[in-house]
């Protein structure tokens, strides 16, 4: 399964393409989170960022394994939160900023091997209002 989801983190990400390769599991004291866990099932994360701003990086990651919460796990584990997730570390300031809600996280592409045919499927969508929006603020932000 190849899964490619779009998201906005905190920062300015270095290296620019890389991978996160950390075990996860349930968090050790928060039964309503996760956490990268060395006990935890494999999870592997690619990423490249394909647009920075003075505060968050836009990047595209992709999916070698789908853990629960897995994106934001893995960037909250490198101190790279997702705008708007409070629950995985991000600042509420930049999140009321940008008028987020939620977590700045979108799948854009959906890849797979149907499991009874055989045939690839592919599915894709563009980003939702809410996150459009808050991509023309940053833009507009820095005069783009």
């Amino acid at each position: 399964m190849l899964s490619q989801s779009g998201h906005i983190h905190h920062l300015r990400i270095d290296p620019a393409v890389g991978t996160i390769d950390a075990p996860i599991d349930r968090h050790p004291k928060e039964d309503h989170r996760f956490a990268v866990v060395a006990s935890g099932k494999p999870s592997v994360t690619h990423y490249e960022a394909i647009e920075f701003f003075p505060a968050v990086t836009l990047a595209r990651i992709e999916l070698e394994t789908g853990r629960t919460h897995q994106i934001r796990v893995h960037f909250n584990a490198i101190k790279h939160p997702l705008v708007g997730d409070l629950v995985y570390g991000a600042d509420p300031r930049l999140a009321e900023r940008l008028a987020m809600k939620r977590p700045w996280l979108h799948a854009m592409e959906l890849d797979f091997r149907h499991p009874t045919t055989g045939e690839r499927v592919h599915f894709s969508a563009p980003y939702p209002p809410d996150l459009e929006e808050s991509l023309a603020s940053l833009r507009r932000s820095i005069g783009g």
